[in-house]
């Protein structure tokens, strides 16, 4: 394999990073709690700071239903300053006639070019708490040597924990508690968390190999995924993004910015009760599923945490819905956001 740093390059000027707010005490620095403009961790948590920042992975090109992730990287970087920490060369990680980036032609002439940009970044929480963000394109070649340069940059950085932000849709209705699948490196990172599922086979991706080097290598890794009922999965869906934001928050010990994404969420929820409402065949499968999310639920417990373990759905289930979500897309499909399963 080829030397993995010749994958990205450390800004110049990058200077040593510490956890936060670059002074090491931002866990009594004044962030605001779940309630208020951010989510993190609870007040009544222990005041001593851990060692080093949380790296946040989010890349595109792969599963976002709902646009969850897309809109949770939006909703992190808002208007706070970001400091570019560490680039990586897409010319070596993107296939660009698979992506085919944007021009803009003006009149006689190319005007503009929006290249991809894979770069992590250092941004501060409500709190002014400092974390890593990548965020960009996922690489579509050389999955293992990008896991490699991940794996270094964690260690140059001293980077205690990785956070992988996925969304994945679901046979699940909008009108009940949204789930998230959550995985790690080890069982102490999950703890809390039942698993719904044993063992299923899904799409490889460049963020679940990364996960799994990591873990070989002994490091700190976990991933959240969230479920997005299935018939919203190609429209913009900020209540799963909400509950993304919510579950890392907690478990990076951040208070992420999420005030913007409530109140989009508001406006999303009344859109879509209108439209269910307007469609007699929607609303037969958002009973179908309210009945069966019920049954389960009450069979076996409700898990507001986790979503519905069990039958809701299969191994095989899960993994057809995936690859179809990914052929839709590939496929250029454009149907409305309700259009049943």
């Amino acid at each position: 394999m080829l030397e993995p740093a010749e994958l990205y390059e450390v800004t110049a000027d990058t200077p040593e990073l510490s956890v936060t707010g670059l002074d090491g005490d931002a866990s009594s620095s004044g962030g605001t709690g779940p309630d208020d403009s951010g989510t993190g961790p609870d007040d009544a948590a222990d005041d001593a700071a851990p060692s080093g920042p949380v790296l946040l992975v989010a890349l595109d090109g792969f599963v976002d239903a709902g646009n969850a992730v897309r809109l949770a990287v939006a909703a992190l970087r808002g208007d706070r300053h970001a400091r570019t920490v560490v680039r990586f060369d897409v010319d070596q990680l993107v296939d660009y006639r698979s992506r085919r980036p944007s021009l803009s032609f003006e009149s006689d002439r190319w005007g503009a070019y929006n290249a991809p940009e894979l770069d992590v970044v250092a941004l501060t929480d409500t709190g002014d708490t400092e974390y890593l963000l990548l965020a960009g394109p996922e690489p579509d070649t050389q999955w293992e040597r990008f896991s490699a340069a991940v794996e270094q940059i964690v260690r140059r950085f001293g980077v205690r924990l990785v956070i992988n932000l996925t969304a994945i849709p679901m046979a699940v209705p909008h009108t009940r508690p949204i789930g998230v699948t959550v995985h790690g490196t080890r069982p102490e990172l999950t703890e809390g968390h039942e698993p719904w599922i044993a063992s299923v086979e899904v799409p490889g991706s460049a963020v679940a190999v990364m996960e799994f080097r990591l873990g070989q290598a002994g490091l700190d890794a976990m991933g959240f995924a969230v479920h997005v009922p299935h018939y919203l999965a190609r429209a913009e869906y900020p209540q799963a993004a909400r509950v993304l934001l919510d579950h890392v928050g907690l478990a990076a010990g951040l208070y992420l910015p999420t005030e913007a994404l409530s109140q989009a969420a508001e406006r999303a929820e009344i859109e879509i009760t209108e439209q269910v409402e307007a469609s007699e065949e929607v609303r037969r499968v958002v009973q179908a599923l309210e009945r069966q999310y019920d049954m389960v639920a009450s069979g076996r417990g409700e898990r507001s945490s986790l979503g519905l373990p069990g039958g809701l759905p299969s191994a095989d289930e899960l993994a057809a819905e995936v690859e179809k979500f990914l052929a839709d897309r590939d496929d250029g499909d454009t149907a409305a956001p309700l259009d049943g399963p």
